[in-house]
């Protein structure tokens, strides 16, 4: 079950949970006057933690590595579409919200919403 290379422009190599390698799919993209950054899952192209499993860690390791600043971004966690006849594997979106209190959030996109992504 490979993912099609339209979800990212980039494989991004990460830390991952007991820093474990790791990798996922990154696109960057410029939204009015802020950086939409999308993580995909890899699923068996990615050795080690998933982009959810991952969360903030992964987050705070793009920013870091791009320049970023992580107040200033939108991130999106997407589970590509990979033609697979089981659901888990439909394409789907979240923006993730990191709170200061360790509790995330998760806000499931509609098509409307991200459809610019992949323009």
């Amino acid at each position: 079950m490979k993912v099609p290379e339209k979800y990212y422009d980039e494989i991004f190599s990460f830390a991952g949970e007991w820093e474990q390698k790791s990798a996922c799919g990154l696109k960057i993209v410029d939204y009015n006057d802020k950086k939409i950054v999308v993580v995909t899952e890899l699923y068996q192209d990615n050795p080690g933690t998933s982009v959810t499993a991952a969360g903030i860690k992964l987050a705070m390791q793009i920013c870091e590595k791009k320049g970023l600043n992580l107040r200033e971004i939108i991130y999106i966690e997407c589970t590509p579409d990979t033609n697979s006849v089981l659901s888990f594997y439909d394409e789907q979106y979240y923006e993730v919200i990191f709170n200061q209190n360790s509790k995330t959030n998760y806000r499931k996109l509609s098509k409307e919403e991200t459809k610019h992504l992949f323009i």
